[in-house]
C-alpha cells in the first residue's frame, strides 16, 4: 500500500515554487518510517494564523513552528482499503527564516526538520520538555530518532527548484 498526503496553503498565500516537493519529501520520509497506509494533510499559514490555533488549542498566546494534531482513527475507502487517519501538521512560514538562521541552516533544512518533526509526533511519539537546541544532541527517543532520520534524508531537497 502507499500513504497519502495531502498539502495546502492558508487561503491568502501563494503557492511557493517548491509547493510541489514537499509531497515525495513526506512519502519518502514515511517510507523510511515504514509506515503505511497513512493519510497526513499539512497546512502551511502566516504565524497570525498559527498564534491562533496555538491559542485555541493549547493557550498559549504567541505562535510557534510546528503543531501537529494527531487523529489516529482508521477508516476503509469505498475501494476497501484501511487508512489511519495519522492527523494533521501545520507549519508556519514565518518561522522558517528564523529557525534556520537560529540553527546555522538553510530553510530546506529546517522545513525537512519540522516536516519530521510533524509526522514522528503524528504517530504518538512525544518529546515532553526537551526541545532541539542549536550545538546540543538530543536526548530523548523521538527527537534522537528525528535527527537520524533528517541524517538519511540529507541529499533530499524540497526548496531546490
Amino acid at each position: 500500500m502507499a500513504n497519502s498526503v495531502l498539502i495546502s496553503m492558508q487561503d491568502d498565500i501563494p503557492e511557493p515554487a517548491w509547493f510541489e516537493n514537499v509531497e515525495p519529501f513526506v512519502q519518502k520520509t514515511l517510507n523510511h518510517l515504514g509506515y503505511d497506509g497513512e493519510e497526513i494533510s499539512i497546512l502551511f499559514c502566516t504565524d497570525a494564523f498559527m498564534q491562533n490555533l496555538n491559542k485555541e488549542y493549547r493557550h498559549i498566546d504567541s505562535s510557534t513552528d510546528v503543531l501537529s494534531f494527531e487523529n489516529g482513527d482508521v477508516y476503509t475507502d469505498e475501494k476497501g482499503t484501511e487508512w489511519k487517519n495519522a492527523g494533521d501538521i501545520v507549519i508556519s512560514l514565518d518561522m522558517l527564516p528564523v529557525n534556520a538562521a537560529y540553527f546555522g541552516d538553510d530553510e530546506d533544512e529546517e522545513l525537512k526538520r519540522l516536516l519530521v518533526h510533524g509526522i514522528l509526533h503524528l504517530n504518538g511519539m512525544d518529546h515532553g520538555e526537551e526541545h532541539i537546541e542549536k550545538g546540543c544532541k538530543p536526548v530523548c527517543e523521538m527527537l534522537s530518532k528525528q535527527e537520524v532520520l533528517l541524517e538519511k534524508l540529507k541529499h533530499e531537497k524540497i526548496m531546490a527548484v
